[in-house]
């Protein structure tokens, strides 16, 4: 079949590549307010829009058995279709954006042309759960109109539907797609020097030689190469192939069970989706959504992802115990002075959090001053002997281009789906819908919110998650009375969740495919030991003191109080502390634990159920310890 050689589509798709990141860098730097161009910012994502549709046909197959030398025929022509489609939006936009709702021809021919050529090359990147959502979003603005009772919606013409969806603000050049194209590929470009510039590998060889030396040693160095990896990495499934398919063999040979080292990684992947900076892409878009600033976001999320983290280390070293399982050997870590060399990559994070906490920088130019910085150290000291070439750190123009493509596209997608449920009308009927339903009773809201959360998110990435979770499922949690940034944590942290829960469990079927095991085996020791993100979303609810928010008498002992309570649980789930617990000390060890998690300002009672928890707790420690030593000697 006649199609684009594969030596003549490598180069233009990396022209497509680098094309993609410097438009997107000009945009976060502003080059084109400077240059005094008068453009509608949907216009500039329009051309990124432009670059990434093609790449994606040029590089993704239509089918996993197609792996011929040769791009096909209908890619190119696919390729050609959609960068001059999407390229008429963008340089037209100023003269068609008003004319949407009269349907005229120049805006629902480019529209309809856009809208199926994204379903397409979605379906191809993110797989159907994702083109199957976009396509009864679609159905839904189009026959709403038959269905029954509070979930009709107005009638719709196929003309205005793809106009408004491809052209209008609110829908495929809307909020999410605006966020992929400057603030999330400016972080991915960081992301992709600090790699070439053997960061990664700095952050690995920092992982051994911090904790390899002590018990469990191979577990630990997973949960934190997957949790540095994963904080910039804004993928759950690609930090378990970053880092699993050196940290699953690894746990493996020190006697760790192949279910187990799968549900370790994949329950500290998917950790990295929950912890600053990035958080999936997640965290710049609920700062959009919220308007307030990225930084306020960071903060908010700080403690509970270091929460969670801390759980996992309490209960993996608590397991070494239990197994006998030691530290790694010293010729299988690394030397202090071999990590001491790499100390100037964390120059690049300090920059990142002074421009964003004390110059107030937009996240991307923080992102782009960050990428200097790395590049910088980079070249002038290099990393284990050695050092990057000029050239070597601008294939990250490259590489860039290309990682991106998914995140793009799925921001697109995403904006289908805001413009739909806008159109529709259907956020807000989900919204009423939910709050009745949850009336005079959060408790039972709050259950319904986490369990509708973790089923939309099932087969979605990070940011279509959020991005659906936002619109459907966080206003109904701020019409009763719940914080917008606990909101819409709240639903984050749910929808994450869906990473590591059967049926689907992504970040799961990862692990264990590196791992050799099985699926539910591994699905549920990854529930097990991630068990804090099941509980921390209703805390923080409960009291925003655990976001850092409000006074700081109030927030530490509600922080000092749940950790507590963390390390009280972990206790009881591993059933060892210094010694195997039996069942009824295990059950007061839960109990006690349970008391302790909840926040001494949630509710008027709760301080002293707080109270009773950790005198509670401590006794219970004190016994056992003073059992222990009874039984040595």
């Amino acid at each position: 079949m006649i199609g684009l050689a594969k030596k003549a589509s490598k180069p233009i798709a990396s022209v497509l590549a680098v094309a993609i990141t410097l438009v997107a860098v000009a945009i976060a730097l502003r080059v084109p307010q400077a240059l005094g161009w008068a453009l509608y910012p949907q216009q500039l994502v329009a051309m990124i829009l432009a670059l990434v549709l093609p790449l994606a046909y040029l590089t993704r197959r239509a089918f996993a058995f197609q792996s011929g030398e040769a791009v096909p025929w209908y890619d190119v022509v696919f390729a050609a279709l959609s960068l001059a489609t999407v390229s008429y939006i963008a340089i037209y936009y100023q003269s068609i954006v008003n004319a949407v709702f009269l349907s005229p021809l120049q805006t629902y021919l480019p529209g309809s042309l856009a809208i199926v050529l994204l379903l397409e090359v979605v379906r191809r990147v993110a797989g159907w759960p994702l083109a199957s959502l976009i396509g009864i979003c679609l159905l839904y603005a189009l026959l709403g109109e038959i269905l029954p009772g509070r979930i009709q919606a107005p009638d719709h013409d196929w003309r205005i539907v793809a106009g408004y969806m491809a052209i209008d603000s609110n829908g495929i050049l809307g909020t999410p797609l605006m966020i992929a194209a400057t603030v999330v590929i400016a972080f991915i470009l960081f992301g992709h020097v600090l790699n070439r510039s053997g960061g990664s590998a700095f952050f690995m060889d920092a992982a051994f030689h911090l904790v390899g030396g002590f018990r469990g040693g191979a577990m630990k160095i997973s949960i934190l190469a997957s949790g540095l990896f994963g904080s910039v990495s804004g993928s759950a499934v690609a930090n378990v192939m970053a880092t699993g398919i050196v940290t699953i063999p690894i746990m493996k040979r020190a006697r760790c069970s192949a279910h187990k080292a799968a549900a370790i990684e994949a329950a500290a992947s998917t950790g990295g989706q929950l912890m600053p900076p990035v958080m999936g892409a997640a965290a710049f878009l609920m700062a959009e959504y919220l308007g307030v600033p990225y930084s306020d976001v960071v903060l908010a999320a700080l403690v509970p992802a270091l929460l969670y983290y801390t759980a996992l280390f309490i209960q993996v070293d608590l397991d070494a115990a239990k197994s006998g399982q030691g530290s790694m050997a010293p010729s299988d870590r690394q030397t202090g002075s071999k990590v001491i060399g790499g100390m100037h990559f964390l120059l690049a994070f300090a920059v990142l959090l002074y421009a964003l906490f004390v110059m107030n920088w937009s996240p991307e130019r923080a992102a782009l001053a960050s990428t200097l910085s790395v590049a910088t150290t980079a070249l002038l000291f290099g990393y284990s002997s050695a050092r990057p070439t000029i050239i070597q750190l601008l294939g990250a123009l490259i590489s860039t281009g290309h990682a991106v493509v998914e995140i793009v596209l799925i921001s697109a997608a995403a904006g289908i789906v805001i413009g739909v449920l806008n159109l529709t009308g259907l956020g807000f009927t989900m919204s009423v819908i939910l709050v009745e339903i949850g009336a005079n009773n959060l408790a039972l809201l709050l259950a319904l919110c986490a369990g509708l959360s973790i089923l939309l998110g099932m087969g979605l990435p990070t940011l279509g998650v959020y991005v659906l979770l936002a619109a459907l499922v966080a206003p109904a949690l701020v019409k009763a009375g719940i914080e917008p940034m606990a909101a819409h944590l709240f639903v984050l942290y749910f929808g994450m969740l869906s990473m590591i829960t059967p049926p689907v469990a992504l970040a799961v079927l990862a692990a264990k495919s590196i791992a050799d095991s099985s699926t539910y085996r591994t699905a549920a020791t990854a529930m097990k030991l991630g068990w804090v993100a099941y509980i921390i979303p209703f805390l923080f609810v409960l009291s925003p003191s655990l976001l850092l928010s409000g006074d700081l008498g109030p927030m530490v002992l509600t922080i000092g109080g749940v950790a507590m309570g963390v390390w009280l649980m972990s206790i009881a789930i591993a059933g060892y502390f210094l010694s195997t617990i039996l069942p009824p000390e295990r059950l007061c060890f839960a109990l006690m634990g349970a008391f302790t998690l909840i926040p001494a300002n949630a509710f008027t009672e709760s301080l002293y159920i707080n109270l009773v928890g950790i005198l509670g707790g401590l006794a219970l420690i004190c016994h056992h310890i003073y059992r222990h030593r009874l039984r040595q000697q």
